[in-house]
């Protein structure tokens, strides 16, 4: 653009000089003189004021040139101000995050991976793998297992238990429960029916062993508990089934009011945790889920779906969630307006700071190419109608002229 302005401030010369000499043969290419000379003259003006703004013209020290080069601190001063004042303020902030629906767009993001971003499941994986085989292992497993145990005993079980299990029978849960022992008592019955008939004969006596009694009263007890089992099962208001159901209710509320069965909950978990057993229970989890998570983030698994890719999924999945909770979104979107309003408010001048001084520390050229750049084709524009502005302004004036 720079050369095709200066094309066309050679053009209008080159007209200029084609124009006065056949305006001697004829008056009426006086008007295409008047506009190249007028062009000129605005072509050469607007080059001057360009040029002025970033340097001096043809290296002559003209005052007033060269402007934005020696007001280089100057104007690195008012764009730290201009930045402070118009896009680093709490109000502003946060009146322009209200409007704006971070969740939403982090979650099409995160759901919609274009291609290369799946690099950053592949960093967070590359980087959790790093850290975890940087960390010392006994120190870290030690405090997971503190902190685990710590937590466990910290928790009031019996209550907990106790609305698990309310809440099961609330909502009927607890059928398969009770179904599920009923048939495992009937398995077991089933499996040792030999032992409750040598039970029996060895209880009868010897009247009835004589009398084949013994075989007959045995029958008649197994059957008796397999039809009692049986219709456990089937019918809904049995009174075993409900007598089973009033137990588990009673069970529920003891656990959540009663103390004397918190504290025999509460003795039972202290025991549990005193148990050597369960120590090493805990550090098997720990070797077992640090090497787990290790393969996922390093070499994958035998599904063949490496770290990278996992953890690719879960980020799908909570850009998913964060598009569709608007809970989610609401409580996010919360999150990042105070968080960006309470840096803005701690580290506003101190970013406006650093724009300042990183102007101020730039040379002149550096300073005046990268204005110039960003301002581009608009400057040689200016030139170019300077040049056209110019000549039709002559070409009225001659239109005067000739007219009086």
């Amino acid at each position: 653009m720079r050369a095709f302005a200066t094309a066309l401030l050679l053009m209008m010369a080159a007209l200029f000089l084609l124009a006065r000499q056949l305006e001697v043969q004829q008056a009426g290419w006086g008007y295409l003189r008047a506009f190249a000379e007028a062009a000129m003259v605005g072509g050469l003006a607007d080059w001057f004021a360009v040029t002025a703004l970033f340097r001096h013209p043809l290296g002559l020290p003209i005052p007033h040139t060269a402007i934005i080069p020696e007001n280089k601190d100057r104007i690195a001063d008012s764009m730290a101000a201009f930045l402070r004042a118009n896009f680093l303020t709490p109000p502003v902030v946060a009146r322009r995050l209200r409007t704006l629906n971070v969740a939403g767009a982090a979650g099409q993001y995160l759901a919609n991976p274009r291609p290369g971003q799946s690099r950053l499941g592949a960093g967070a994986a590359s980087l959790m793998a790093d850290v975890l085989g940087s960390l010392d292992q006994e120190k870290l497993g030690g405090m997971a297992k503190a902190a685990l145990r710590s937590r466990i005993e910290r928790l009031a079980l019996a209550p907990l238990l106790g609305n698990l299990l309310g809440a099961m029978i609330a909502e009927g849960r607890h059928m398969p429960l009770i179904e599920g022992l009923m048939r495992r008592s009937a398995e077991a019955l089933e499996a040792n029916e030999d032992l409750v008939r040598r039970m029996i004969h060895d209880k009868a006596n010897t009247l009835l062993r004589w009398t084949g009694l013994d075989e007959r009263l045995a029958n008649s007890i197994l059957d008796g508990l397999y039809k009692l089992l049986a219709e456990t099962v089937v019918i809904d208001d049995h009174p075993l089934r409900l007598k089973i159901e009033e137990s588990l209710a009673s069970l529920a509320q003891a656990l959540v009011d009663d103390p004397a069965m918190h504290a025999r909950v509460e003795a039972m978990k202290q025991d549990v945790l005193a148990n050597p057993a369960f120590a090493a229970w805990l550090d098997g989890l720990w070797e077992h889920g640090r090497t787990q998570l290790l393969g996922a983030v390093r070499s994958g698994g035998a599904s063949g779906i490496d770290g990278s890719d996992r953890i690719g999924a879960s980020l799908a999945e909570l850009g998913r969630a964060l598009q569709h909770d608007a809970r989610l979104q609401v409580l996010v979107n919360r999150f990042a307006r105070r968080t960006l309003v309470g840096l803005v408010n701690r580290y506003g001048d101190e970013i406006v700071r650093l724009v300042s001084e990183t102007v101020r520390r730039w040379d002149a050229r550096t300073v005046t190419d990268r204005i110039e750049g960003a301002v581009g084709r608009d400057l040689q524009f200016i030139r170019i109608n300077g040049t056209l502005v110019g000549g039709l302004v002559g070409v009225a004036i001659h239109a005067v002229d000739v007219a009086l």
